[in-house]
């Protein structure tokens, strides 16, 4: 064999018009390296970031004051940050994920913590500690809208205003909630309204799987998602999120949850309830914008169901005086940002 010879430094390149393309990287969907190993001592995502960013919180300067929720993804705790006596809410994030599961947990929380909305709940940072998965979150003192009943119309439009902000924010950047119910809106002292709990979120540019795993709370899930015969096995999660709106928003004006059956019944009747009877409508003694409106969002067919842009435009949410209540000074300017309007077809007898 002749050997390989080394490149002469004199020697020419054969074909200078070859060049080798660099991939183009996507700054607004980057992922951040793998966490370290569990058995290394609580990590924030800060310190995996640039050096020049410093690290924002650490665990052991943050005390446990008392739970404040809990459920099957994890608890809730109330906690002071000694060092600037700010009040957070620390998530802890139940199982021993195998490692695949714990970095696309983990992946998907640190693309949240670049959420800045006045109507999200701002994810501050994420903790790595002995296994478990910590995220610091806002801390929202008025605590849950689970169980509100809100009959005035004026004040239900004005907390429908603050969600759908939230709502068209995350799908504007291909952010998928997957569980807005009652529970995971959450109110503070200036009445200013925000969605929580990302533990089921999808992002939708970061994920394999389009939003076909099984998460959620059923009782707020949309037909085709419940049903996958429905709409012929295809699941929008956007559409999905509007349903799951249309429900909630429903609930409150009623005072309960708005299906024949109880919202904590056994699986198979909520299933009837949901993907084989109508959808549910507001009562005749409640305006026609917001019978309209409900109706938007609890469309049988999702392709018909409004998005969040077009909800924002609705009359029973623009007709809402931006003075009227004082969680409208905290409303992110949603109106400045909207595309022109389009001219859905509205039928109520559909």
């Amino acid at each position: 064999m002749r050997p390989i010879q080394p490149p002469s430094a004199n020697r020419p390149r054969r074909r200078p018009d070859l060049t080798l393309p660099l991939p183009q990287r996507q700054p607004q969907i980057a992922l951040p390296l793998p966490l370290p190993p569990s058995s290394a001592p609580p990590t924030s995502t800060s310190q995996l970031q640039s050096n020049s960013k410093p690290q924002s919180f650490n665990l052991s300067e943050l005390d446990r004051l008392n739970r404040i929720g809990s459920g099957s993804g994890g608890t809730v705790y109330k906690v002071l940050h000694r060092r600037s006596g700010r009040l957070f809410a620390l998530k802890v994030i139940y199982g021993n994920h195998e490692n695949d599961v714990r970095r696309q947990i983990c992946r998907e929380i640190e693309i949240l913590r670049d959420v800045d909305n006045l109507n999200i709940v701002k994810c501050h940072d994420m903790f790595d500690h002995g296994g478990e998965i910590q995220v610091l979150l806002e801390y929202m003192d008025g605590g849950s809208l689970e169980g509100t009943h809100i009959s005035n119309e004026a004040s239900l439009a004005d907390l429908t205003r603050q969600v759908l902000a939230g709502i068209y924010y995350l799908h504007r950047r291909k952010i998928v909630h997957r569980d807005i119910k009652p529970s995971n809106l959450l109110i503070n002292s200036k009445k200013q309204v925000k969605i929580a709990d990302f533990g089921v979120s999808r992002i939708l540019a970061q994920t394999m799987d389009p939003c076909n795993s099984s998460v959620g709370t059923i009782a707020y899930m949309s037909p085709e998602r419940i049903n996958t015969d429905l709409n012929h096995g295809k699941y929008d999660g956007f559409a999905g999120d509007i349903w799951s709106l249309g429900v909630s928003i429903l609930e409150f004006y009623l005072g309960r949850f708005p299906f024949a059956v109880g919202r904590q019944g056994d699986w198979a009747s909520l299933m009837c309830a949901i993907c084989m009877s109508q959808p549910p409508e507001a009562p005749e003694t409640a305006s026609r914008e917001f019978r309209e409106f409900v109706s938007c969002c609890l469309q049988r067919d999702p392709a018909r169901r409004w998005t969040a842009v077009q909800l924002l435009r609705h009359p029973f949410v623009s007709r809402a005086s931006p003075g009227s209540h004082s969680s409208n000074n905290q409303v992110h300017p949603t109106h400045q940002l909207l595309p022109p309007p389009p001219r859905p077809h509205f039928s109520s007898s559909s």
